[in-house]
């Protein structure tokens, strides 16, 4: 293409069409059109001018090439070119990584959970709820209420963990006697009703606070966490401060099931749990402890011009509490080259999926993998510290890294057909960053894993209700983990998950594990209804109707005796012991007379 430029052509064409074809003309000059009065672009555009030959000048530059300028058009490599990771930068935590509580003395469940639940903690909660009680009283809500103290409501906690251990249809099945679903640790605990009575008033803010935050509903002064703020900051604190991670961290979404309403509610298609608050969490790759997290409240929080994906990860990476040299794994809502380029600049590593229509994302280059390509086949481009790779598995996956090399001969076991038609196993070629992000991404569901298999969550009206059971589960993981690796620290075998909560729900709720097969039993005593003194009252005092007889002879037959766990009124005479029968076919707990 060629330009033939003459002062002529400046009156008939204008400033700014003239402008655009010395663009054009320029060998290595980007001139930027301004919109600037013509007054003052005309001096620079004759100044322009006559620094031009007055010739044909040729364009080496297409103009697609400035769409993209920090792109080059290099064409896809294969494995068989080797490739060079940049420089990595070294690894510089604040403080050792680990546990940063004392390893060598013994700390039991409850002592770990504590460090997230903290006493002054669940102290404010107490207060709080006592208000909001006393406020729902005022409002004309009929329920009995006595101020809840600190150990009740570590009683309180305990049973929902229990809950997530011993799974009934509803919280009321919990305090069944002598049915088929009856169990004894709730009853034992606290009654049906205060444990009701807890869940339906308990509060974490202030409630006088709680109405001025309402009333800023619409400004910036509302904050929508605020019901929940004083729990999540002090979990928050505690996740950071009594672990320091090792290099390989992960970030990942999830959602918290709920459908309250309320206006932080998300519907994602693509996770298991579809309708709900969506929070945004940084763990540690190899043992799946939750360091940090945040909760999405819609979209009228403030973004920065780089997007919401870009400023969740940048608000988990904290360097001030972390240190540098970490290396960030994470799914394709995350990445971008722009994210993994200032990741770099802070001494970051960073590793993961990417969608190829991202800006920034390399597509259009000649080499690219086609749906005919054979598995295991592996293309990559480098642009700088940037290495995109494309690797063909069952489907096409595409990764993007800042730490790894694009090759190094790595391989995984596919079933594959051979000549024949047969199916048969054998190594094709993976990429580096693939082999990395797939081992240390999964560990996000490790933490998940240990959430799900003992879950205190429950259906509940109140999205706040809800959250105080994610945070639950937050503090039980992340406790179990530190038991994991504080018992690895001394050498000694740690205790299985399921085993770790029923230590932790026995010690929240000040029950001997030791001596409950024998409570059980021996509580079902006859004991006296009434305890009478007058002599003459004995025969008469306190009787009540038999309730084996009204169920298999359908007759009244009062007895001044009753079940000491069951709390039922039963014959026991010579020729009739009801409290035998009714024990042997109703009461699941009764191991049989000789626990009378």
């Amino acid at each position: 293409m060629s330009v033939c430029i003459s002062i002529r052509q400046w009156s008939s064409k204008g400033t700014f069409t003239l402008l655009q074809e010395l663009h054009l003309a320029s060998r290595a000059l980007t001139y930027k059109v301004t919109m600037a009065p013509l007054s003052s672009l005309f001096p620079m555009a004759l100044q322009y001018m006559n620094s031009l030959p007055l010739h044909t000048v040729e364009s080496r530059s297409p103009l697609t090439r400035a769409a993209e300028p920090c792109l080059s058009s290099e064409p896809w490599m294969t494995e068989k070119v080797a490739d060079t990771a940049p420089a990595v930068s070294s690894f510089q935590p604040r403080r050792t990584p680990g546990v940063q509580v004392e390893t060598l003395s013994r700390h039991s469940p409850k002592d770990l959970f504590l460090l997230f639940f903290a006493t002054d903690t669940v102290r404010t909660i107490c207060s709080n709820t006592n208000k909001n009680a006393a406020k729902n009283k005022d409002l004309g809500k009929k329920h009995k209420w006595t101020e809840v103290e600190v150990e009740e409501l570590y009683k309180f906690f305990g049973l929902l963990i229990y809950m997530s251990l011993v799974s009934l249809p509803s919280v009321q099945d919990y305090w069944r006697q002598n049915h088929m679903l009856s169990v004894f640790l709730p009853p034992k605990v606290m009654s049906r009703d205060r444990f009701r009575s807890i869940f339906w008033n308990i509060q974490f803010s202030d409630p006088e606070e709680d109405v001025q935050n309402e009333r800023k509903k619409g400004t910036p002064g509302h904050d929508k966490l605020f019901a929940v703020r004083p729990l999540y900051d002090d979990i928050l604190s505690a996740c950071q401060t009594y672990y320091q991670p090792r290099r390989e961290l992960a970030v990942d979404e999830m959602m918290v099931e709920t459908k309250a309403k309320t206006g932080m509610a998300q519907c994602m298609e693509g996770k298991p749990t579809k309708w709900g608050i969506k929070m945004f969490i940084l763990v540690e790759s190899s043992s799946g402890y939750t360091i940090r997290f945040s909760i999405y409240t819609g979209k009228g929080v403030t973004l920065s011009e780089h997007g919401l994906s870009y400023d969740v990860v940048m608000n988990l990476i904290q360097p001030s509490c972390l240190g540098t040299g970490y290396h960030i794994y994470m799914d394709s809502f995350f990445t971008s080259p722009k994210l993994f380029m200032d990741l770099a600049s802070m001494k970051f590593g960073a590793c993961g999926t990417y969608i190829e229509s991202r800006k920034g994302c390399p597509r259009g280059r000649p080499n690219a993998l086609t749906k005919n390509c054979e598995s295991g086949s592996v293309r990559w481009i480098r642009e700088g510290p940037l290495v995109f790779v494309k690797w063909m598995d069952t489907q096409e996956v595409a990764v993007c890294s800042t730490i790894h090399p694009a090759f190094s001969g790595e391989t995984v076991q596919r079933r594959v057909k051979d000549g024949d038609g047969r199916w048969t196993v054998r190594d094709i070629p993976c990429p580096t960053p693939v082999m990395a992000f797939n081992k240390n991404i999964g560990e996000v569901g490790l933490s998940d894993e240990f959430a799900q298999y003992y879950s205190t969550h429950r259906k509940t009206a109140c999205w706040y209700r809800t959250m105080l059971l994610h945070f639950l589960d937050i503090a039980t993981t992340n406790a179990f983990v530190l038991h994991r690796e504080m018992s690895s620290a001394k050498d000694v075998q740690p205790m299985a998950h399921k085993d770790f909560m029923m230590e932790l729900v026995c010690q929240l709720c000040g029950v001997d594990k030791a001596n409950v097969s024998q409570s059980r039993s021996a509580d079902h005593m006859p004991v006296p209804i009434v305890t009478v003194t007058d002599t003459r009252k004995k025969a008469s005092k306190g009787r009540l109707k038999c309730q084996r007889c009204l169920q298999v002879y359908d007759r009244r037959s009062d007895t001044p005796w009753k079940c000491q766990a069951c709390n039922v009124a039963l014959c026991l005479v010579v020729d009739r012991n009801c409290f035998l029968d009714w024990h042997t076919n109703n009461c699941k707990n009764y191991c049989g007379p000789s626990s009378i």
